[in-house]
């Protein structure tokens, strides 16, 4: 409901969650039903028009779409008449939705009748059968025709949980070991990655609070290589939240890194993961856009995190698809144009820019990277360009954009 009205899924959770007392283990149950109903959020939709003469009041379609995606499900998670029973036990919890409690069993029922029919049926219309806007897919099919299906469903899966492995801790196959040790299955995908063949809390993690690993996708990992940082390097970090790539970048090299952030309270996350690394670096709330908060001593190296649409990563955040406007991309790209433009006058001559972006969008990312190496000459170094997103046994990531340049020398 609150997603349909603009509200980011986390930040829709973290207000349900402060506004009940729920156990660990209730809290995990409604982030995963709520992570699925948006991934099924077409489908529900579909279903739910067809079995319903008008649009259901904004939390009862709710309520239905996300008892409809349980049952929708081709590998059933839970017994279809405990999914019935507890919708409408829920409706009778509820004093909006008490009245409605025999609408949602009659609902429920009728689909269980009609399934086999219901099902084929919606899945005509690309929208329930992708699970995506129409216009979503439409720009998957214009940026990528070849590859279009294999996005769409690869946004579709949920996402894995990879780790870092911290190298001033410890190597990967020495970490591998550990976790074979505690019966943890897992497998090595990057150069310091390592996917867990079943997430876990990171609590049950070996030596998570310790810091030898962080939580972060393959593709990501690829940042603070390809800046290439060495010791004693002024390096700055702009759009750092969460901190990602700054504590990857910390434990390459020892660094005078500035980690820059225009929200102040996502700066306190990047403060949380550097405080478990015991690594060092200063954190300045600013805008990218700006130079207020700059001491005028340009850097070495600029890791640009640019402002996107996030369409690469919607495996792991699905409500932004549904979140995102057709126009966005275009307004994203051109404030990220001015931030880049920004950012270049404060590096050094010689010194190294990472542009990265987690859209597959061109405008946002290709198409910018071309536009900015035009207008300011910059040389274009080695870098993997677009990374669409993968779910093999082998390469699992998301989608992400990377394009380095280089300053010409005095």
């Amino acid at each position: 409901m609150q997603v349909e009205s603009g509200t980011a899924l986390p930040r829709a959770l973290a207000d349900v969650f402060d506004s009940m007392q729920a156990t660990p283990a209730a809290r995990g149950a409604i982030q995963d039903l709520s992570y699925r109903s948006m991934r099924n959020w077409g489908c529900s939709q579909a279903l739910l028009a067809a079995l319903t003469e008008k649009q259901p009041y904004p939390k009862l379609k709710t309520l239905l779409c996300c008892a409809l995606t349980l049952l929708a499900e081709t590998t059933p998670t839970y017994a279809q008449h405990t999914v019935v029973d507890q919708a409408v036990v829920a409706a009778e919890a509820d004093f909006e939705l008490t009245r409605a409690k025999g609408m949602v069993n009659a609902v429920l029922r009728r689909f269980l009748r009609e399934r086999s029919t219901l099902l084929p049926l919606v899945s005509q219309r690309a929208e329930a059968r992708w699970n995506y806007p129409q216009w979503w897919i439409d720009k998957a099919k214009a940026a990528w025709p070849a590859q279009w299906r294999e996005i769409l469903a690869a946004g579709n899966t949920p996402a894995p949980l990879t780790l870092r492995v911290n190298q001033r801790k410890a190597s990967v196959e020495d970490y591998l070991a550990i976790l074979a040790q505690q019966d943890m299955a897992a497998m090595q995908i990057g150069p310091q990655a390592i996917r867990l063949a079943q997430p876990v809390p990171v609590s049950r993690i070996p030596h998570f609070s310790e810091g030898w690993v962080s939580v972060q996708d393959a593709a990501a990992q690829l940042a603070a290589p390809l800046l290439d940082v060495a010791d004693g390097m002024r390096v700055l970090d702009a759009c750092a939240a969460p901190g990602g790539k700054t504590g990857h970048l910390l434990e390459t090299a020892k660094l005078d890194l500035l980690a820059l952030d225009q929200d102040a309270k996502r700066l306190e996350r990047v403060a949380q993961n550097l405080a478990r690394l015991q690594l060092p670096a200063q954190l300045i709330a600013g805008d990218a856009l700006g130079r207020s908060w700059w001491d005028g001593k340009p850097f070495d190296r600029i890791l640009a995190d640019v402002p996107c649409t996030a369409s690469g990563i919607v495996r792991r955040h699905p409500d932004i698809r549904w979140l995102r406007r057709p126009s966005d991309s275009r307004q994203l790209a051109k404030q990220s144009s001015a931030m880049l433009d920004n950012l270049w006058g404060m590096l050094k001559p010689d010194g190294k820019l990472l542009l990265v972006t987690c859209s597959l969008w061109p405008e946002e990312s290709a198409q910018q990277a071309d536009a900015f190496a035009e207008r300011h000459q910059a040389l274009r170094l080695n870098a993997p360009g677009q990374l669409l997103p993968l779910a093999t046994p082998e390469q699992d990531h998301d989608g992400l954009f990377y394009a380095l340049f280089q300053k010409p020398p005095v």
